[in-house]
């Protein structure tokens, strides 16, 4: 099995202080210090070491490079440590050199995967704009750059028995379930990647209009083309900051946001600002990876932090805050009522093995593009296993937030009564 291949290994690193948004909650502050890592190695040893990866890639697929580099570190570092310990008793010098070069070979291979290379330096639109122009990510994910729905049935009959990128579709149908919205007319899609979601909910609406939203130039012109393509003529993509939108109050009528807002370096206003554009009445749906809920009963130990600063710096990710505190923000608010939330990992958490599995069914894109995409590959894979491991623990759950902008008070009918309309509007 591909996970137990796959072992959990923490970066051996110490903290170093980074500017955090003032409103984010303690456990948020605590949990976004960033890293001090030892000194990065030099271009030439990083060089070396990626050929070195690319090398097991070309027999092999990246799945299961990313396993083999894994099992030679461990293997190689403790063989590496047992000979040391042994070579007064006899071994041969030249092989007790080999042995430990092997040793130290798999050590800087394990310690480069080990340090995360996209920390959050506002660089988002930057890290999508080459996923898509890669296109490996298109190639296995489709349309849709979140994670698939599987139902209860599906896992019991073994999740690689449903089709990965159908699973997408079946999130985005679960999500507008979840999200109570009927008929909207006018949509947003907060960070809408490719523009999969955006199309999608306009097929199911077709008297509606959709506007997606990206910071990825990239992606909007490839959202655009697939929308040609696909003749979906009631959607439209645009390059748009979700923290600063240029969009007038009470706007639309379902403002969706799914696996946006791990990126969003101020989650307030991140909340808010979608608030703002949801007309009254309307419906704002967010879907966003969490990390569980800090309490002075159950702290975040050690690893559990050295844990959540890898998933943050590895995916350009400033922090997670819990399920419970986006609950908070919503009310926060004072405009959003009938606020629900859930935790969807039981139902989310098969995609990320299952995405690893197509790239070993099928690594033929992956093997095309050369070395350098077999590097990143590998720590792709290496990311997805610890997210998976993450999810699987609890350390991370799968957030659902829903809630209802309030009706706008009316005015009095005459100066005899006072007879308003109600303020509240279920969902």
């Amino acid at each position: 099995m591909l996970g137990r291949a796959l072992q959990e290994f923490g970066p051996s690193v110490s903290y170093r202080s980074q500017p955090v948004p003032a409103y984010a909650p303690a456990s948020s502050r605590l949990a976004a210090r960033r890293l001090r890592g030892a000194p990065v190695a030099a271009l030439s040893d990083i060089a070396a070491s990626s050929e070195a990866v690319a090398t097991s890639s070309r027999s092999s697929s990246a799945a299961h490079s990313a396993r083999e580099v894994y099992q030679l570190s461990e293997s190689a570092v403790s063989t590496s440590a047992s000979s040391a310990a042994h070579g007064a008793a006899g071994i041969d010098p030249t092989v007790l050199a080999a042995v430990a070069g092997l040793g130290l070979t798999a050590f800087t291979i394990k310690r480069i995967l080990d340090t995360p290379s996209r920390t959050y330096d506002n660089n988002v639109g930057q890290e999508y704009d080459a996923w898509t122009e890669e296109g490996v990510l298109e190639y296995y994910w489709g349309e849709h750059i979140h994670l698939g729905y599987y139902s209860d049935e599906e896992l019991a009959r073994g999740y690689l028995k449903k089709d990965f990128k159908q699973a997408k579709f079946d999130f985005v149908d679960e999500m507008l379930g979840f999200s109570g919205a009927k008929a909207p007319q006018k949509i947003l899609d907060v960070g809408c990647g490719f523009g999969g979601t955006s199309r999608h909910l306009a097929k199911k609406f077709r008297d509606a209009s959709v506007t997606g939203i990206t910071l990825s130039p990239k992606q909007v012109a490839r959202g655009t083309e697939l929308a040609q393509q696909q003749g979906v003529t009631n959607v439209k993509f645009q390059v748009m900051d979700a923290l600063a939108m240029d969009i007038p109050d009470d706007t639309y009528d379902l403002v969706w946001a799914c696996e946006s807002g791990e990126h969003m370096p101020d989650k307030k206003k991140y909340v808010e600002e979608m608030t703002r554009v949801l007309k009254p009445g309307g419906t704002l749906v967010i879907a966003c990876w969490c990390q569980r809920e800090e309490t002075p009963a159950a702290p975040f130990s050690p690893a559990d932090k050295a844990d959540l600063q890898f998933l943050y710096d590895e995916w350009a990710h400033p922090y997670f805050i819990s399920i419970e505190e986006f609950g908070r923000l919503m009310n926060g608010t004072g405009k959003l009522q009938a606020v629900t939330t859930a935790n969807w990992n039981q139902n989310t958490l098969a995609s990320w093995r299952h995405s690893i599995w197509v790239g070993v069914f099928d690594p033929w894109i992956v093997i095309s593009k050369g070395p350098r995409i077999w590097y990143k590959t590998v720590r792709e894979i290496v990311t997805i296993e610890r997210m998976h491991q993450a999810f699987a623990t609890g350390l991370m759950e799968y957030g659902m937030m829903t809630g209802t902008k309030s009706l706008p008070s009316a005015k009095p009918a005459d100066s005899a009564s006072d007879a308003r309309v109600p303020t509240t509007i279920g969902v």
